[in-house]
Order: C-alpha cells, then sequence, then structure tokens
C-alpha cells in the first residue's frame, strides 16, 4: 500500500510495476486521509472541557473551514474533509503554548516553488503551465479530466499538469462537468500558496520585482492604520518602471489577478473576488482578519474600472468614477459588512486602470 507517490514518480522509476490499483479516486476512501466536520468539532468540544485554549468552538470552526477544509477525492461523495496535517498543527500550538499558531499555513504543507520551476518555465520564460496556473487563481476553478498516471516528459499537456496540481493538493474536486471535473481552490491556505507561486514566477523571469516586505508593511498600514493609498501607489508606480510585466495586463480580470496576487503577500485580509453586497457585485472586498488580528480597524471594499489603452476620455473616466462610487454607496450598506460594526470601518476604493497605467484612485464611506 503506497501513498505520498506522485503519478509522474509511479510511471517514471517503477516500470516494472505495472499490477497495482490506484485508489486515489475511491468514494470509499474519500475520508481515509482526512478529519470529517463531526470528527474536528468533537475535537474541539473534547479539548475545550479539558481547559485548553480556545476561541469560541463555532469561531474556530468557521476559521477551519476557510483554511483547512474543502477537499473531495471522490465526485461521487457530497462531504468534504479537513486537512489532517493542518488541524493537528493549529491545535498542538494551542495545547502547547497556550494560544493558536501565528502562522495558519504549516511549513510542512507548503510545496516549494522550487518543485514547480521545472514546470512553469522554458528558457526562462513562462510557458503555457503558468497560463494555467495564472488562469485558476485569477477564477478559482478549472474544468479537466483527472489521469491517474502520465511521463513526466508529457507534462506540458494540460490536462496532465492540472492532474499533477490535484495529486498536489492544490487543486481538489468540486463537481462534475459533462465527462470531465470542475476542480477548484479547496480553501485559503492553498490560495495563499499559489498567489506565491505567482509572484515567484514574476520574479524568477524578471518580469516584475518589488520588495515584498515593503508591501507587507503597506498592507498592514491599510488593515490598522486606514492608509490604502500607499500600497496601490507603489504597485502602480513598480509596473510603470517594469515594462515586461505590462504584456500580462490586458484586460479587467487579469489585473485583478495581479492585485490580488500583491494583496496576499499576508495575511492581514481575507479578499473575496466578486463578493455579493445588497443585490450587487463588488469586485474585490477584503475583510480584517479580526481573528486573528482583533485590534484592526479597516476593511476595504474596491471596484475596479479598466480602459484599453484606446478607449478612454475624460468623458468616460467622470461617469465611469461616478458609477464606481454609486456601486460602492449601494455595497456598504449591506448587513455582511455590519457585523464588524462598530469597531471596524469599511472604506469603498475605486480604481480606474488604462491599461496598465492607475489613472485614478479614491475613497468612498457611507455618507459621501
Amino acid at each position: 500500500f503506497i501513498t505520498g507517490v506522485s503519478p509522474v514518480t509511479m510511471d517514471d522509476v517503477t516500470s516494472g510495476f505495472n499490477i497495482g490499483s490506484n485508489l486515489s479516486l475511491s468514494p470509499a476512501l474519500n475520508e481515509m486521509v482526512g478529519f470529517t466536520r463531526e470528527e474536528v468539532l468533537e475535537m474541539l468540544e473534547y479539548y475545550r472541557k479539558e481547559g485548553v485554549f480556545l476561541q469560541d468552538v463555532e469561531e474556530t470552526l468557521a476559521l477551519f473551514d476557510e483554511w483547512y477544509n474543502g477537499y473531495k477525492f471522490s465526485n461521487d461523495q457530497k462531504s468534504t474533509i479537513y486537512n489532517t496535517d493542518m488541524v493537528v498543527y493549529y491545535m498542538r500550538d494551542c495545547i502547547q503554548i497556550g494560544q493558536p499558531p501565528h502562522e495558519l499555513l504549516d511549513q510542512n504543507i507548503r510545496i516549494d516553488y522550487g518543485k514547480l520551476r521545472h514546470l512553469l518555465l522554458v528558457s526562462r520564460k513562462l510557458n503555457g503551465n503558468f497560463d494555467q496556473l495564472k488562469q485558476i487563481i485569477e477564477t478559482g476553478q478549472t474544468v479537466s479530466v483527472i489521469r491517474p498516471s502520465f511521463p513526466l516528459e508529457k507534462i506540458q499537456v494540460p490536462e496532465n499538469f492540472l492532474s499533477l496540481l490535484y495529486f498536489f493538493g492544490l487543486l481538489t474536486i468540486d463537481q462534475p462537468w459533462r465527462n470531465q471535473y470542475q476542480l477548484r481552490i479547496p480553501n485559503e491556505s492553498i490560495k495563499h500558496l499559489m498567489y506565491g507561486y505567482l509572484r515567484d514566477a514574476y520574479w524568477d523571469v524578471e518580469t516584475f520585482r518589488i520588495d515584498i516586505h515593503r508591501l507587507e508593511i503597506l498592507v498592514s498600514d491599510m488593515g490598522w492604520a486606514g492608509e490604502w493609498e500607499g500600497f496601490f501607489d507603489t504597485l502602480a508606480q513598480a509596473v510603470k518602471q517594469q515594462t515586461r510585466v505590462r504584456d500580462y495586463m490586458q484586460g479587467e480580470k487579469v489585473l485583478q489577478g495581479f492585485l490580488l496576487a500583491y494583496l496576499h503577500v499576508c495575511d492581514v485580509f481575507h479578499v473575496t473576488s466578486e463578493a455579493e453586497l445588497n443585490k450587487g457585485f463588488a469586485d474585490l472586498l477584503l475583510e480584517p482578519f479580526v481573528m486573528k488580528y482583533p485590534d484592526m480597524g479597516y476593511g476595504y471594499l474596491i471596484e475596479l474600472k479598466y480602459f484599453k489603452r484606446d478607449e478612454l476620455t475624460e468623458a468616460k473616466l467622470k461617469t465611469t468614477i461616478e458609477q464606481a462610487r454609486t456601486q460602492l454607496r449601494q455595497y456598504l450598506t449591506d448587513e455582511r459588512l455590519r457585523k464588524y460594526s462598530p469597531h471596524i470601518r469599511f472604506i469603498g476604493l475605486v480604481l480606474v486602470y488604462h491599461g496598465w497605467e492607475l489613472v485614478y484612485r479614491g475613497a468612498v464611506s457611507n455618507a459621501s
């Protein structure tokens, strides 16, 4: 019985191994290597009664749902499972040092970028696999068959690369789609990993290089001081100076994915694309991670507007800004945001891009 071996390794190294059965997609084994919701809840209740420090059980379970849950290994199963390593990692710190871990992502589950580098780059250039990874990050999902076995020399075939991401745990089954699978990013932990791969790849091929430490400080300024201008101005100035990255910033969705990659340099905010708020959809919702950082004071709603290089006029810009401000005022009254009051103030931001250039940025409040 073999676990932890990718189909690539089995196919390339164990060429004589031709009588095995691949059980990875067996419905009967869907819950074999993960915790069910009932098991996690039983664990939390047990340790709470034992006097182990835990935040409210329901709040902790909600945190686990967001960061550690979401895996499904069979199309025939409805329930998802929690990553055992990450749940035990969190509980271990609660038991041993009386508080949750500072970093929610256990180093043991990180798939180092170096293991993926040769799959994303050819001759120091980003290849089709990188484009696939970027598309998944931008949409949160993709569609593919899952190949149970494939040779390494054919990893450039799209369904082979997507299958490898599935076996790495970076994608999981969402639901059937015709004769294939709809695959998605399982949780916030993996989403943060994948945004890191995107940033590392841009850096690796010298497409875009920026001081990440500086950006982390600017993101924290957004959360604690309400100072949002520095982050977007710094990013815009870096894009202006580095011409190669502009080729990757064509279209609103691509631009949105780029912003998401750098808003995720730290875990200050839970960032949601197309968040449903008050009968509309905000382009980006930045909810403060108050469970981990209870002294934060600010969250954000962002309306992102994009014009191609030959489309923008002064009249269009003025109309677009006013439309975005109206949308934000509507979103800012949503009940989802009221639950944070009065401790958290949400600020609406209008960002207008002309191609890769940020031509307008402005703030909106409920009253404005």
